[in-house]
């Protein structure tokens, strides 16, 4: 084999491996409490108010995570599969632990878990595809959440008909197999740990400073940045529940979950090749404003079709939305955008832990989840006018 092809190989490999490895820790590891909550709520295990805290447990994991990645000098390929074993163990260990506050700390370290998995496989896998010259494969890593969603959603509802033991016992051995077919992928005799490095080069440290009107993009960055996690996490997190309550005896709202997973499979393609030239602020207000329809239209269509759209609209966006606002970072920081990327992932975890804390109680106490979709929706039309007022007003900037 030539070594192009060898380097395509790998290449693909490589991919493959990633989207697997996010289709485990954030769509079984993260997001399993999605379609798993309404079975529990069924069974009395839970009220809707405790299923929002266990919800932002996990949120508020992913934020403590992400925010300690930087000071991790492991290796990502070590990160990468101790990140997995530990995601399969949570997971069995909801079944069968029966306890509110044992759920609490299996929530809260599966976030951290999924997010060590996403940002040292992200770097691992980014690496490996600059080094066989197949960075356009990064769309395909990008559709392992959607795959994990999509693959909860269609198990988790048939699972949880023998209990909610039964469902979180199931999906953590789906993922024991899923982990196992790629275990040997990281095994890469890498030196150095993808989340550390040395200090940036002079040149770097001086963009990293950055003009006044940098500065103030990237502070309206990481102030948006966290619109989006507060925007769609209450759709994310209580989808089924919602949909249940709108189509009471329809086979349907167990479908809308793995069809918002479905979804972002194609958005991270398509996403992953949007042109480098095209604003990234651009793009982040078109991708709210159509994250903030979806929202929408579960409260203005409570129907079949307008679930189903909403969830399209919801889903499409939803990877895209990271990817947009990390090339952000890096145009405004160049390779020293770690800081930044940093600030913005934190300031997107804060909005995921209030979200489930606001809607769930709200929506326990009027019987339904109504003004929380609302206000949620809101704080995505919000971020999208203000994302299209910035990139105007820079163009002002340019064109004087």
């Amino acid at each position: 084999m030539s070594e192009i092809g060898r380097d395509r190989r790998g290449a693909w490999r490589a991919a493959l491996a990633c989207m697997v490895t996010l289709a485990v820790a954030m769509g079984l590891g993260r997001f399993a409490f999605t379609p798993m909550l309404p079975i529990m709520l069924h069974e009395g295990k839970l009220e809707l108010a405790a299923g929002g805290v266990l919800a932002s447990l996990n949120y508020l994991g992913y934020f403590l995570g992400a925010l300690s990645c930087a000071a991790i000098g492991i290796k990502a390929s070590s990160m990468v599969r101790g990140g997995l074993a530990a995601t399969a163990a949570l997971l069995i260990g909801m079944g069968l632990l029966h306890s509110f506050t044992s759920w609490g700390v299996l929530r809260t370290a599966a976030g951290v878990m999924s997010a060590w998995v996403f940002v040292f496989a992200s770097g691992w896998g980014l690496r490996r595809l600059s080094e066989t010259n197949a960075p356009t494969l990064a769309g395909v890593i990008y559709t392992g959440p959607g795959i994990g969603i999509a693959m909860t959603g269609l198990l988790g509802g048939v699972l949880g008909r023998w209990g909610s033991e039964a469902g979180w016992i199931g999906l953590g051995i789906l993922a024991i197999v899923l982990v196992a077919v790629i275990w040997r992928v990281f095994d890469d005799g890498e030196r150095a740990p993808v989340g550390g490095g040395a200090a940036p080069a002079p040149a770097a440290a001086a963009r990293e400073a950055g003009s006044a009107a940098d500065r103030s993009d990237a502070i309206w960055l990481v102030a948006l940045y966290g619109l989006a996690g507060f925007g769609y996490i209450i759709t994310a997190t209580f989808l089924p529940v919602i949909a249940r309550q709108a189509l009471p005896g329809s086979p349907w709202p167990d479908f809308f979950w793995p069809l918002f997973g479905l979804a972002i499979i194609p958005g991270a393609l398509i996403g992953a090749r949007a042109p480098t030239h095209w604003d990234n602020r651009l793009l982040l207000a078109g991708a709210y404003a159509l994250q903030a329809l979806g929202v929408v239209l579960s409260v203005a269509w409570p129907s079949i079709a307008g679930f189903a759209l909403g969830s399209l609209l919801l889903g499409m966006p939803f990877t895209a939305i990271t990817l947009f606002a990390m090339r952000d970072a890096r145009r405004l920081r160049g390779n020293a955008a770690a800081g930044l990327i940093g600030y913005a992932t934190a300031s997107y975890g804060v909005g995921q832990i209030i979200g489930p804390l606001f809607a769930a109680p709200l929506a326990q106490r009027t019987g339904s989840f109504q003004l929380p979709l609302l206000v949620a929706a809101a704080a995505l039309a919000l971020g999208a006018v203000l994302f299209a007022l910035v990139w105007s007003k820079s163009r002002r900037a340019i064109a004087d």
